[in-house]
Parts: C-alpha cells; structure tokens; sequence
C-alpha cells in the first residue's frame, strides 16, 4: 500500500476516532521485537537525559503600536525548546520576533508545549491556551515523536491532534502544524531499528497532514530537516543528546515554519508597513493524500487547501496546496541573534513508496527528533521528546 493511501486510511480511521493497527511482535516475530527491544535499550543509553528543562520563552518580543499579534505555541520538546540555552533560541522566540520584524507590531507570545508531550495532550494544552488568550491570531503545533517512540496508535494520535486543531480554528485562529519529523535520522538509533521508525514516523506525518489540512488548518512538513546536515556538523545542528536540535537546529525548523505564519497572517502581501515580496516557490494543486505522501519527504513543504475549477474536493478527496519554498540558509551558533523583548517591557534515501500515489491528478499552478527509544514491556523510561 502506497503512502498516500496509508494516510487516508489513517485519517479516516482518525475520524472516528481510532483503527486498528497490528502489534509490533506480531508484525515482526518473537525473535525480531527482540532484537528492536535490545536495540531500544542501546539507544536509551547513548541518548542520555542531560538536560534539566526547557527555557521560559513566554512574553511580549518587538516593538510597535497597538495591541499585539498573539502567537501561541503547543506540543512537544522541540516546540517548549529542550536543549536551548537562552530563551531566544525556542522555535516559538524566533518565531514571534519574525512576525513581530514583519508586522511592525509587539507579539504575544504564549508556550503550553510540555517536554515529553503526546498528541494525547493537545486537548489540555489547547484549553490551558485559550483560558489565557481566548483569541489568538495564530497557533503553531509541533507533535508526533512521542507518539512514534510510545508505539501510539497512529488514526488515535491523528484524532487527537484532529480535535485540538479544530478547536484552535473554532476561535479564528490561524494553524500550522508542524508534522512528525523523520525519526530514522537520528544517530543513535540502529538498523533495523531506524527503517521501522522511519515509515512510522513518515506515516504518521502524511496522515497528520492529510487531517489537519481537511480541518482547515497549514501543514509544514518537518521530514529529515536535521539528517543530511547532521553527518556534515553535528555540533552545530544537534545537542549534546544527538537527539534534540541545538539552538542552530532550532533556527532551521523555525525557518522552515516562519514563511507559513507569515503568510497566514497575510504579511507577504502588503497588508502591513513591513510586508516584504512572496519567496520564490513552486506550487502544485493535488489530491490532499498525495501532497502528504510527497511532503514526509520535503522537509520544509507546505500542505493547504485549495479549489479547482470552484472546487474544495474532487474524486480523491480534499484538493490541496503542495507549495516548496526555497530555504534560506540559517546561521549557525553565535552569529544567530534574536532580540526579544523581556516580559512586561541523515537521511536515507527514500523508497519507491515513499512517494505514495505519486501519480494523481496533478495540476500545476503558477506562482511558485527525536529517537527511536520505544517503549517495550519491562524497559526502562526513553528520554521524551
């Protein structure tokens, strides 16, 4: 079964709010969930947990008149920022102070992500958000590699995810997920543990994608955006672990999203004293489940809705928006500089299914970490993401 059709199925299971998915001994045997159970451990050990916490990015960054953009921040570790040693190296720091450079207007910015969150979680983080802020302009969500490390099912983690982005649109707000990035990148995970965990987490992504998109929310495809890099400067792409991104690999996937919150907020189009040009991009309107199956593979791609020919679906589902921005380059260590304001002031090549239903009804349009740790009966607690 190709990717694509792996997702809808996923996505249609998420709806109703699970599916079934076989066990991992049974899918491998007695003799082969042991060799992952050992390797699991191996990873354990070399990954470590050598961080206390995450920094406390919460506060107003920018300068500008009237009220501020109110920028919220749910999920994971990489969304909380573990790893980063000042708290103007978060995801959601970096982000805030680019809308805020954009806008010409001071960004509130409000982080509910938890170090080890689920997708389970998402329900308490949105609630905790909105009791704060009740309408924000924007949400960004990063989740999913918990999931994959716990062995989640994968139409359960999409429904939860699934019911908080409905509710963050429910309020006005404007949502980007950031899917599951491509765990089988990751150093210390070992063969034939880093296949397994490469096609779930890339399945996971491709059916967030395809469920949040039919929401209504944006998709910001996360893939391997730390792999190829990571053979060539380790030290400056990962953290101490080789498991979560250093502040440099923070800046990348905040790179990858900024484009998106911008454009959501409709900055690119002179609807503020700062908008600058839209970046260069090439853009294909496709069946939602194929965008996803060709996003897990393009780190960086956005996935929206789209019409064609006046309209939202056609034979294959959800019509969508595949668009793929030419990444800037992201200094590295000590030349990346955010100022904020303080508060109150590799991978593998990819395989022939990897691409899913690749041939689908294709139009072209102008214009344009995580690890392996899985838990395993009697194995001692993998380091959250």
């Amino acid at each position: 079964m190709g990717r694509a059709r792996r997702a809808r199925k996923i996505a249609s299971a998420a709806a109703y709010g699970g599916g079934g998915l076989a066990a991992l001994a049974g899918a491998l045997g007695a003799a082969g969930y042991g060799v992952i159970r050992a390797e699991a451990a191996v990873a354990r050990r070399q990954i470590g947990q050598p961080f206390d916490g995450s920094p406390d990015d919460n506060g107003i960054y920018g300068h500008g008149p009237g009220d501020p953009l109110h920028l919220l921040i749910l999920g994971d570790s990489t969304a909380a920022g573990l790893g980063c040693e000042d708290r103007s190296q978060t995801i959601g720091a970096i982000l805030a102070t680019g809308v805020a450079a954009f806008s010409g207007r001071r960004v509130q910015l409000t982080n509910v992500a938890v170090v080890g969150a689920q997708s389970s979680d998402l329900d308490r983080q949105a609630a905790n958000a909105l009791d704060s802020v009740p309408t924000p302009d924007v949400a960004v969500v990063l989740i999913g590699a918990n999931d994959v490390t716990h062995r989640i099912e994968r139409a359960t983690a999409v429904h939860h995810l699934d019911q908080a982005v409905r509710k963050l649109l429910a309020t006005g707000a404007h949502v980007i997920v950031g899917t599951c990035p491509d765990l089988g990148t990751i150093e210390p995970i070992p063969q034939p543990l880093r296949l397994l965990v490469r096609r779930w987490s890339r399945d996971l992504a491709a059916a967030q994608t395809v469920a949040a998109v039919e929401a209504g929310a944006r998709t910001v495809s996360l893939a391997d955006m730390l792999g190829p890099e990571f053979h060539a400067s380790p030290r400056d792409l990962f953290s101490i672990d080789r498991y979560h991104p250093s502040p440099a690999g923070y800046a990348r996937v905040a790179a990858a999203l900024l484009p998106s919150v911008v454009d959501a907020l409709g900055l690119w189009a002179g609807e503020a004293p700062t908008a600058v040009p839209t970046p260069v991009t090439r853009r294909t309107v496709t069946p939602v489940a194929v965008a996803a199956g060709h996003a897990v593979t393009e780190p960086g791609t956005e996935v929206s809705g789209a019409e064609l020919g006046g309209a939202a679906r056609g034979p294959r589902g959800r019509w969508a928006t595949l668009l793929r921005r030419r990444q800037p380059v992201v200094p590295a260590g000590p030349e990346l500089e955010v100022q904020t304001e303080e508060p109150g002031a590799g991978s593998d090549a990819s395989t022939a299914s990897d691409a899913g239903d690749s041939q689908g009804e294709a139009v072209p349009a102008h214009g344009d970490n995580h690890t392996a740790a899985l838990t395993t009966p009697g194995a001692e607690p993998e380091p959250e993401k």
